[in-house]
């Protein structure tokens, strides 16, 4: 079961029912999706997305997956999972525009990568990150992820693959 995370800020919390729209509202986002997985998708597909948050990673406990929340208001998405894309855990973090530019990234990475060294007893985290994506980029960057390589997308595109390892 995903647990309770808290920052000085935010709160990591599963997600409830009552945070679909919310959900979508920040799928939707283009500023936010355009650097999510393959990028922006329909509203019908989020929503569907939302729900095996629901019937799938929670049910079948697949990996964690948070909220997070700012003064009870949904603001952004965090998860770690492992994936075969770099053959081992990953995080996964998105926030919504208006918190942008705020430290609140910064906190959602690194309590994200405190929680799977210290309760998952991993020894390395991994983040991949679209080159183009300077801001997130330099977040992981400030806080102990070092480049390990370049993935080549079948579009063309760069995805940079970030490694920060336990001290």
């Amino acid at each position: 079961m995903t647990p309770v995370l808290r920052t000085d800020r935010l709160l990591l919390d599963p997600y409830t029912p009552e945070d679909e729209e919310a959900f979508v509202a920040l799928f939707q986002d283009t500023r936010v999706s355009r650097w999510m997985g393959d990028g922006p998708t329909t509203e019908a597909e989020d929503r569907a997305l939302f729900g095996r948050v629901f019937t799938k990673v929670y049910a079948e406990n697949l990996f964690d997956v948070w909220a997070v929340r700012r003064d009870g208001r949904l603001v952004g998405h965090a998860e770690i999972k492992r994936t075969e894309d770099v053959d081992g855990h990953e995080i996964i973090y998105a926030l919504a525009p208006e918190a942008w530019g705020s430290g609140l990234g910064t906190e959602i990475a690194e309590a994200i990568v405190a929680y799977g060294f210290a309760t998952l007893g991993l020894t390395e985290v991994h983040a991949t990150v679209a080159a183009p994506n300077t801001a997130s980029l330099a977040l992981l960057a400030r806080i102990g992820f070092t480049h390990v390589r370049d993935v080549r997308e079948d579009d063309g595109s760069t995805t940079r693959v970030l490694t920060r390892r336990r001290p």
